[in-house]
């Protein structure tokens, strides 16, 4: 790796050390981000069967693996965070210690390590993982060398666009937070820590995959399910969060609406070389 995409690795290691002991709480088992999850495993289901060989990048606390393994399915879940898969092997103790997961500390810039356990039946990487990539070139030529043909690769973004996000805090007065996401780049901060974060768009990613990938479809996830942090009126609301979850079946997969979610869920295909 440069020494760049090496900097940018560690700074997002050390933000998501910061709250692996908390992710859970505040993301994972919270009203939307379970809604959200769910609109992904959808998909997961439908893709992977339970005799094959994934690989998952940026696996946090192993929520999606979890769910993987328990329908047979043998999973290598990374992660850039040292504490995340700390966790992530504690809760593998706790609640499922015969799971077929093998939980590793490998950055998505370092991939290519990898190489001896090829080839994977499909990958894939959910929440955003990818959008704290400098290098998703490197990511994408990584991936093609480690995914056998005709096998499936998932990948959750954030959008470049949110309309939740761009009313929302609009409706607050904070035009920049609105907008953040337009020009393509910002920096997060998680827990107090810089992030750079890059939002590319869907152009842009069907063509850094293009070499080795297929872009099958996409959809959005969050299109009427808001992002994580409105959680706290969504608690007030109760109520809505399965109606907003039944409109975003409806509509999520549609032309337009497919690109304005608080995520982009694309499905990848390894083309036969």
């Amino acid at each position: 790796m440069s020494r760049a995409v090496t900097r940018n690795a560690l700074e997002v290691s050390v933000a998501f050390d910061s709250i692996a002991e908390r992710y859970d709480d505040i993301f994972t088992e919270t009203l939307i981000g379970r809604t959200q999850r769910n609109a992904v495993w959808d998909l997961l289901t439908q893709v992977f069967s339970p005799t094959d060989r994934v690989l998952e990048l940026n696996c946090g606390t192993g929520e999606d693996a979890f769910f993987l393994a328990r329908r047979g399915t043998s999973v290598t879940a990374c992660d850039a965070s040292p504490a995340m898969i700390a966790v992530a092997q504690r809760r593998k103790s706790r609640e499922a210690p015969q799971a077929k997961i093998q939980f590793q500390v490998v950055c998505s810039e370092d991939i290519a390590s990898l190489a001896a356990e090829a080839p994977f039946d499909g990958a894939f990487s959910n929440f955003s993982g990818l959008n704290c990539v400098a290098d998703i070139c490197g990511v994408a030529l990584s991936l093609g060398k480690l995914v056998r043909p005709g096998g499936r690769l998932l990948i959750c973004l954030s959008s470049r666009f949110c309309l939740w996000e761009t009313l929302w805090f609009l409706a607050h007065a904070k035009a920049g937070k609105a907008f953040r996401r337009v020009s393509g780049q910002t920096v997060a901060s998680v827990n107090g820590v810089p992030v750079p974060v890059w939002y590319p768009s869907i152009r842009r990613l069907r063509d850094v995959f293009s070499g080795c990938f297929h872009l099958r479809s996409f959809r959005a996830v969050g299109l009427f399910v808001p992002p994580s942090y409105i959680e706290p009126f969504i608690r007030k609301h109760e109520s809505l969060i399965s109606f907003l979850a039944n409109l975003d079946r409806i509509f999520a997969g549609l032309p337009v609406f497919r690109c304005i979610g608080d995520h982009i869920l694309l499905d990848f295909e390894r083309v036969r070389q």
